[in-house]
């Protein structure tokens, strides 16, 4: 037997656990650190530019063909489209968490290239992307100029030069891009009354850009195979694109003889200006550029942050002194960071408590030293497991080696505790001892480690999101509870042998201890008789567990339930929107009132403003604005970041011209963009955006009157101001004009047009034509430009078209391939997540008409899918430590007697996070996991012992008496180390609190009642079901 070898070898023990410590402390150097798994759904986005069309054209033109092609497409979850106004359009394509992102991509990439031949030819030039990453940020570098000196193009153009590029290649970054197009371009704007005066059209300054602005090559001179008497070898170069304004003011535009040269400067403007003039970005209200990071799907967050912020160290000693300066701004892995190191603190704290409670039952720093040299063995050599695993070092793994430490030290008490009493009852020495308690405990500290193993290692199973939550939770725990099992059966017995003293009746004990003991051995008594009463009044312990087991369903299905607690992440983000048809100078008054108002806050350390764009639906629109606050750390402000929201959300609210929402960022990277929820109505069969901008409004108006519900928004708006443009068709062929020609004309003088590249310092900008701003101000600039006729003839456009005021929609979104509204909201304070939606779905099955349907997407989408995980791992929890017990014990019947005892843990729980309010979240979940498993190792501890009593020739009543009274001082020691283990978690502040809180709440209600009820009634349920035959087992 291992333990008999063990303490005859006791080096040899040693040597065992100290290669398992080496292992852990290797281990540990390499593991990554992260807030989560990685649990974001995988990410595809589609994207690609159609310069000048409507929203409505986008859908029917690249929308469609491009979403017809994504049905059958194996782990894809649901895929959403956004069309936004400036013509760009986007596909976010959601997979099932486990799905390889690579082959998602490559198939994805597939379908979209066989819908290409169905797209428009501007778009089939332009190109569709498609790429492996998600649509949140994983931070933005802020870049601003201290002395003014630098325009934001200027910025811009440094950011894509010096820092875009070097960003891109570090590892797990997905993307880097400089938000709005700040970067220059070559804007060409043109005068279309001069071009009417001078016979030029649109198309004819595309074709002199095309033909002058272009890369040639002429050949080489004396190249093979040449004449015999060839001496020289030439390459032919040619001057090139164009580079400077002045460059492009000269192309010769039309020539009628060599005095008669129309050159670009003759009718138009040439300027380096921006590519995009709709998006401004501010910081602390300087002027910047905001370079937006984007994390590659599967990669370590917290690692690919902490590369990118060394990497921008690096990168900013070599910025033009004074002249460029950067700020860090919506990065969350500043709270991943704390919220860790506040956990490594409960850990610590949890171990000395742990290490006083043993103390103090112990009476004795030898013995006390024996489980505390199992605790650090068993807790570093997980480590090792996790990266056999490929774990990471997160908030999960970190929880369980905190609620392992009560578990690991269970094991050492147990085998310290019986050694303890054998040298106390029968006067043996530590040696003897030693080998009698293992011959006594070996059967248990099996059955406890296979059981506890049990209840876990079937988590590891689940599959999406709640799979990946709960596998890395109990992995670690089944690791934990494995090695304290081996350490347990290993070193703990030897450090027995050798460390403790033969046991000295005449050495007096501290008057502390003695009246400790006293205490102890009262309440002992006072437990016995409860016991004695519980076996005599059967059928009142039984209605008893009845009402227990009733108690726990009723408080489970009214208990509120959450998917994550809300964080104090340290960031709050503002979504502004002002009236429709509200042009950009107006959003810009309006944000700079707001920003006085932020900056008068003093928990606020930073704020980056972007005019133009709203973050909640990712779209550009010149009567949005968004606002990105960076709040002091967490000791630095007393205001929680809730607290700050709430106060904004009131100030937005009160202003007359603007509808807002302040919100917090996401729980988990990936699964949206606030913390909250998020849906889309779902419009089937009517592709009307007005119906239903109506449909969503009369929603969202129901959804205001439920005080339950806050920061309620709906993104669609299908009355904006537009014109309604009618061609002459008829009268355009009479005169011989192309029908196109009108049209592009239009759209180049009105929208603009890429025309082609220029290459500066060895980047690409655009070359861009476009109308001056004079001469497209009012609708009546729609007919200022002229088309050619088949004569020859200059026809002005206004003889050819009309105009009509209309409302439409200036961006759309679908999800899978149906029009539809998105809407987000949040549940107020005191309202759980889960209540908020279940509150959602039932107002739209009473307001919504028919063939309208609402879909999650995000944490919303994955919260209602986690439910029924939370179920099949309890369920297969409990199967597994009855199947177990029932294979140790050789008996079917017998387990029931530890299973019985799980009901009153859970009613202790549930009880405990009434009494504080807290919801049923994944955190309180996995908490209940352990529960299970601690409940019935307290359980196994009295039956195992009851059964060898039973053995001996003992009755069942009398053997669960003896039982309880040997098992209830290890119990009562045990079940105090982890009480007091999880007491630092339950009065958790600072960042991450939320998530301890949680679990540990749970966790204490639960072990409480483990420990004073469950054992009170545990004899009584093994007398129902034990043999009054002493059968060997």
């Amino acid at each position: 037997m291992l333990s008999q070898f063990c303490i005859r070898r006791p080096i040899f023990a040693t040597v065992l656990s100290i290669i398992i410590v080496l292992a852990g402390l290797i281990a540990m150097r390499v593991l990554p650190l992260s807030q989560y798994p990685d649990i974001s759904p995988p990410t595809v986005r589609i994207s690609t530019t159609y310069d000048g069309a409507d929203a409505q054209t986008l859908a029917r033109t690249v929308a469609a063909p491009i979403e017809d092609q994504l049905s059958g497409i194996a782990g894809l979850l649901y895929y959403t489209t956004n069309i936004r106004s400036n013509g760009e359009m986007s596909i976010s394509c959601v997979f099932d968490v486990g799905t390889d992102a690579n082959d998602a991509m490559l198939e994805i990439n597939n379908r979209v290239r066989t819908a290409e031949r169905r797209l428009p030819d501007v778009v089939r030039n332009q190109g569709v992307s498609v790429r492996k990453r998600s649509e949140e940020n994983l931070l933005m570098v802020a870049l601003f100029s201290p002395d003014g000196s630098m325009a934001a193009t200027d910025l811009a153009d440094y950011a894509n030069l010096n820092i875009v590029d070097e960003l891109k290649r570090l590892p797990g970054i997905g993307d880097v891009s400089v938000f709005g197009n700040a970067q220059s371009a070559m804007r060409i704007w043109l005068d279309p009354e001069k071009m009417g005066l001078m016979g030029i059209t649109v198309k004819d300054v595309e074709d002199a850009i095309e033909a002058q602005n272009a890369q040639r090559s002429a050949g080489r001179v004396g190249t093979a195979p040449t004449v015999s008497e060839q001496q020289l070898y030439y390459t032919i170069t040619t001057p090139g694109q164009l580079l400077t304004a002045e460059e492009f003011a000269d192309i010769i535009v039309k020539s009628d003889g060599p005095d008669k040269l129309v050159r670009m400067k003759d009718i138009a403007t040439t300027e380096i200006g921006k590519r995009s003039y709709e998006f401004r970005v501010d910081i602390n209200g300087t002027q910047g550029v905001n370079v937006g990071v984007y994390l590659q799907t599967g990669a370590n967050a917290m690692a690919a942050a902490e590369a990118v912020k060394s990497r921008i160290v690096e990168l900013a000693a070599q910025f033009p002194e004074n002249k460029i300066d950067y700020i860090i701004t919506d990065d969350t892995s500043i709270f991943v960071g704390a919220s860790l190191n506040e956990v490594y603190h409960t850990l610590f704290e949890a171990g000395i408590l742990v290490l006083l409670v043993v103390f103090i039952f112990l009476q004795n720093w030898r013995a006390t030293l024996i489980p505390m040299l199992a605790v650090p063995v068993s807790l570093i050599g997980t480590m090792a497991g996790l990266w056999l695993f490929g774990f990471s070092l997160n908030t999960l793994t970190l929880f369980a080696m905190t609620l392992s430490i009560g578990i690991v030290v269970d094991d050492a008490i147990v085998v310290l505790e019986n050694v303890e009493r054998l040298m106390r009852t029968e006067g043996l020495n530590p040696y003897e001892a030693a080998q009698k308690a293992m011959k006594e405990v070996s059967g248990a500290l099996v059955a406890i480690v296979l059981v506890l193993a049990s209840v876990f290692i079937p988590v590891a199973f689940l599959g999406g999101i709640a799979g990946e939550l709960y596998r890395q939770f109990a992995v670690t725990v089944a690791l934990s509870v494995a090695l304290s099992g081996f350490v347990a059966l290993t070193l703990t017995p030897a450090l027995c042998a050798i460390l403790l003293k033969k046991h000295n009746s005449e050495e007096r004990k501290h008057p502390f201890f003695q009246a400790f003991d006293r205490g102890l051995a009262s309440f002992t008594l006072r437990f016995l008789k409860l016991v004695k009463a519980a076996l005599r009044h059967r059928i009142i312990t039984a209605a008893f567990l009845v009402a227990a087991t009733i108690g726990c369903w009723q408080m489970l299905e009214h208990t509120p339930t959450s998917f994550i607690p809300r964080e104090d992440q340290g960031i709050v983000r503002i979504s502004i929107q002002l009236p429709e048809g509200a042009a950009f100078p107006r959003t810009e008054a309006v944000s700079s009132e707001i920003l006085e108002y932020l900056k008068q806050n003093s928990a606020v350390q930073s704020v980056v403003t972007m005019v133009g764009f709203d973050t909640m639906s990712g779209d550009v629109r010149s009567n949005a604005s968004t606002f990105i606050l960076k709040l002091r750390h967490w000791d630095d402000r007393k205001a929680t970041a809730e607290e700050i929201q709430k106060d904004i959300q009131q100030f937005i609210s009160a202003h007359p011209d603007i509808k807002g929402v302040a919100a917090l960022p996401a729980a988990i990277k990936g699964l949206g963009s606030t913390n909250g929820f998020s849906g889309y109505i779902l419009s089937h069969g009517n592709d009307n955006p007005l119906v239903l901008q109506s449909v969503a409004e009369n929603f969202l108006d129901a959804l205001q009157d439920r005080p339950e519900l806050t920061g309620l928004r709906s993104y669609l708006t299908a009355d904006t101001p537009q014109l309604k443009l009618h061609v002459d068709e008829t009268k355009a062929i009479a005169l011989g004009v192309n029908i196109d020609d009108i049209y592009d004309t239009i759209s180049h003088l009105m929208g603009s047009k890429y025309v082609n590249d220029f290459t500066r310092n060895g980047k690409i900008y655009r070359v861009v034509i476009q109308a001056a701003p004079q001469f497209r101000s009012t609708p009546e600039d729609i007919g200022s430009g002229y088309v050619r006729a088949s004569n020859g003839e200059m026809v002005p456009i206004s003889a050819l078209v009309r105009t009509e005021r209309t409302s439409g929609a200036a961006s759309l979104s679908r999800m899978n391939g149906y029009l539809a509204a998105q809407f987000s909201g949040a549940a107020s304070q005191g309202t759980s997540s889960g209540d908020a939606i279940k509150l959602v779905e039932e107002t739209a099955q009473e307001v919504l008409p028919e063939g309208y349907t609402i879909e999650w997407v995000g944490q919303a989408y994955h919260e209602k899918r986690i439910g029924a995980s939370s179920t099949t791992a309890f369920g297969f929890g409990i199967l597994m430590m009855f199947l177990i017990l029932a294979a140790l014990y050789e008996r079917w019947s017998l387990p029931i007697a530890v299973v019985l005892a799980v009901p009153y843990a859970v009613l202790g729980a549930m009880t405990a996070i009434w009494i504080r309010g807290t919801p049923n979240d994944i955190y309180f979940q996995i908490g209940l996991l352990v529960l299970i498993g601690l409940t019935a190792k307290n359980a196994i501890l009295i039956v195992e012992f009851a059964a060898q009593k039973m053995e001996e020739g003992m009755g069942p009543f009398d053997a669960a008496l003896e039982a309880a009274g040997l098992r209830f001082r290890p119990i009562l020691m045990t079940s105090f180390a982890f009480v007091l283990g999880v007491v630092p978690l339950i009065i958790a502040t600072g960042a991450g609190a939320g998530a301890r809180h949680s679990m540990g709440t749970g966790v204490f209600g639960g072990m409480l009642a483990a420990t004073f009820i469950s054992t009170i009634f545990v004899p009584v349920f093994f007398t129902w079901f034990a043999k009054k035959s002493s059968k060997k087992r």
